[in-house]
This record gives C-alpha cells, sequence and structure tokens, in this order.
C-alpha cells in the first residue's frame, strides 16, 4: 500500500498575525505542522501497518520553512518527504495549491501507484477546508471526505461520517481522495530514535518545472480570490473589571443581562 499524505506550515494560532502586502507574514519561528495534519499522517500509519507492507509519503508546498512539517511528519514515521518550493507559487489560492499538489502527486504515482491521498479536514490557518475536493477533482479521482473512520479492502476505501443529524458510510474506488477529522485517531507522539532519523532524512526538492506546471497558471496573478484590504484588530474598548468579592458569579450574569446576552 502506498499513500501520500499532505501536511502544512501553519502560523502558531497563538501568536500576532499581520499581513506584508496582502499576504500573511510568516516567519520560522512561530511555525509549525497543522495539528489536524497529523491525524492524516496517522490514518496512513495505521492503514501501512494494518496491511503489512507499504510506503507513506509525506508531502508540502510553501517557502523554505515549510520543510519543518515534512520534518515533523518523518519524525512521526513516514518514510519519504517532499517539498515543493517555488516563489511563482506564492499567493496561490486553494485552487492554485490543489494544481501543485496534483502535479506531485502524479509525479510520484507515476513513478509507482498510489492507492490513497490523505488530507486533514482543514488548516488551521485559514479553515476553508477546500483543498480535498479541488484536488480530488484536479486529479479526476474519487473523493471521501471528513472521515471519522477509514478502511481499505478489495480495492475500495470505506470512511464513516458523523455529521449533526446523520451518521453516512462512504465506498469509493482506489485511487482516492480522503480527508480525515480529528475523530478518526489519536496521533502518536515521536520517539527518540525518529526524531533524530528525521534531522538527517533527505527531502526531495521540487519545483514547478520540475512538476511541468506553468508558473502562469498559479499564484497571485491566477488566484481567484484576492486580498482587497487588511488593518490592525483594533484594542478592545470600554471592558469592564470584575473584582470577586464573592459575588462575581451574580455581577457576571448581570453584565450578560444587561447586554440582552442571557
Amino acid at each position: 500500500m502506498r499513500i501520500l499524505v499532505t501536511v502544512k506550515h501553519v502560523p502558531d494560532l497563538q501568536s500576532q498575525r499581520s499581513f506584508t502586502e496582502g499576504r500573511v507574514t510568516r516567519n520560522g519561528d512561530d511555525g509549525t505542522m497543522n495539528e489536524l495534519d497529523e491525524n492524516a499522517v496517522e490514518a496512513a500509519l495505521q492503514l501501512v501497518e494494518a496491511a503489512g507492507e507499504g510506503e507513506v509519503y509525506a508531502l508540502t508546498v510553501g517557502g523554505p520553512d515549510a520543510v519543518a512539517a515534512v520534518r515533523k511528519a518523518l519524525q512521526l514515521g513516514v518514510h519519504h518527504a517532499i517539498h515543493v518550493q517555488d516563489e511563482a507559487i506564492a499567493d496561490s489560492d486553494v485552487f492554485g495549491t490543489a494544481k501543485v499538489i496534483a502535479a506531485a502527486v502524479r509525479k510520484v504515482h507515476d513513478e509507482a501507484p498510489l492507492d490513497l491521498v490523505i488530507t486533514g479536514m482543514a488548516a488551521l490557518d485559514g479553515l476553508t477546508s477546500m483543498l480535498p475536493t479541488a484536488l480530488a477533482a484536479e486529479l479526476d479521482w474519487s473523493q471521501a471526505t471528513l472521515a471519522s473512520a477509514l478502511s481499505v479492502a478489495d480495492g475500495e476505501v470505506t470512511i464513516e461520517r458523523h455529521l449533526p443529524d446523520a451518521h453516512e458510510t462512504l465506498v469509493a474506488p482506489l485511487p482516492a481522495v480522503v480527508s480525515v477529522t480529528d475523530e478518526a485517531n489519536k496521533p502518536r507522539y515521536p520517539n527518540f530514535k525518529l526524531i533524530m532519523a528525521a534531522r538527517k532524512a533527505p527531502v526531495a526538492q521540487w519545483s514547478l518545472a520540475d512538476l511541468g506546471v506553468d508558473a502562469a497558471t498559479v499564484g497571485k496573478a491566477a488566484a481567484r480570490t484576492v486580498v482587497v484590504d487588511a488593518s490592525p484588530r483594533p484594542p478592545r474598548a470600554n471592558r469592564v473589571k470584575i473584582t470577586d468579592t464573592g459575588d462575581a458569579g451574580t455581577q457576571l450574569a448581570d453584565f450578560l443581562i444587561e447586554k440582552g446576552l442571557a
């Protein structure tokens, strides 16, 4: 079984965010692998372990700092790491990103067929949850999204999906694109041996030229969305400080009632 997992390098959500020329300001000090992608890595590793054979690829797209995402995936146990880096990709929207990832998936798939591409349910910096569907459309593969559980047998992937008013079981032929939720599993912790090995493990570096992607079809010029304006969040005003003298709960309740919030 051969599986590719997409992982994204995202800013720390607890850090102060800002924009520079319509682009999120990023630096290597506050970035991390998208937490929800850890569930995708775990799902891939569990499937390969259950099959008793196979390999898992981790793929990221981004600037120089993004390599940290696939290094983290190597620490968790994936077998191969790929970093797609090209300045022309900057400012791509989800459709441009899907085009680049699809080209990378095809490159791996052409070397030896992949069974699955697994993604997290969303990237915590954007929270669009659109990439899995856009990627499946680019690849013309079947898709099964928001899986709370998944299994592979007889050339098909079966997922369970929990919705607010329904529980669904979906079956799709391989190869397929699957996104998993944080209910799918509990990601493992990296062990010391893998942490040390990941530091020196090779990471394939690919550009748009390596993937045969025309730079004019991705990036800011090809994006279907654009940042029109961005400004810092204004400081909070008219804050009320409550000193607890034994009746703080009552004071808070009265405040909420006064503001029509309770």
